[in-house]
């Protein structure tokens, strides 16, 4: 697998920003005046990369018409640098009518980049979790796409209230289940890199944030887990340097 893009130093203004799991959603108005404090932090990015969940649930482009939806569309195409998107588990129906009203690209996941001589692997994260049986057989099956297709095809109003029965179901499940097989499986993080050739993989999904070392056939390597936008939204900066996170609250 070849970097999709490379960020060089020299060439460029020296920052990534990432995030993910902002569940972005007009219960919680607060994380569209994060999002915007984090687009006008990108005249300052090479880029700007949403790796997933970005919404609470997305149930098809045509989520457009509502107003919250579409004001989280037009803060994004404000961007000041390009703009990646990567579907998550609540939002793997974003499509090419949100691509062309935020002027975003939507990224396969996984995508491997080089950051600043670094190759780094972009992905949700919920494939990581292989313990999760029955999770792994739901994405399979959704994730196929004339099951999208037949769905897309419903009212909206219909799929809307599916996906909040669906969440309902899917938190009832998880208070059922150790935290241990809800999270990535070593063995699965070891295997991509392995696969990919990568020392680092960068990924949300889990709301566990934390930099995970780990060795891999002898290299060095690391895994970085972005927080989730339930409480303060928060994005990883990304420079040759090294890696911050930056809070994005009225206060910070």
């Amino acid at each position: 697998m070849r970097p999709l893009h490379r960020y060089e130093a020299a060439h460029g203004r020296g920052a990534v920003l990432f995030a993910s799991d902002l569940h972005l959603s007009p219960q919680h108005p607060q994380g569209l005046d994060e999002l915007r404090r984090l687009v006008a932090r990108t005249g300052a990015a090479d880029a700007l990369y949403l790796l997933g969940d970005i919404f609470e649930y997305w149930v098809g482009d045509d989520d457009l018409l509502e107003p919250f939806h579409e004001a989280v569309a037009e803060a994004l195409h404000d961007a000041a640098c390009p703009v990646w998107l990567m579907h998550g588990n609540r939002d793997f129906l974003l499509g090419h009518a949100f691509e062309a009203a935020t002027h975003a690209t939507l990224l396969p996941d996984p995508t491997l980049i080089d950051l600043y001589g670094t190759p780094t692997v972009l992905l949700h994260g919920d494939a990581l979790c292989t313990d999760d049986v029955g999770y792994q057989r739901f994405r399979a099956v959704v994730r196929r796409g004339w099951v999208q297709r037949l769905f897309l095809r419903l009212p909206h109003g219909w799929r809307r209230r599916f996906a909040g029965y669906t969440r309902q179901r899917s938190r009832a499940l998880q208070s059922q289940q150790p935290m241990t097989r809800l999270d990535v499986t070593p063995h699965a993080a070891e295997a991509l890199l392995r696969e990919t050739g990568a020392t680092r993989l960068l990924h949300g999904h889990t709301h566990r944030p934390a930099r995970h070392s780990l060795t891999v056939d002898g290299r060095d390597c690391e895994r970085w887990v972005l927080a989730d936008w339930y409480g303060v939204g928060t994005a990883l900066r990304v420079t040759p340097e090294g890696a911050e996170t930056l809070r994005l609250s009225a206060e910070d």
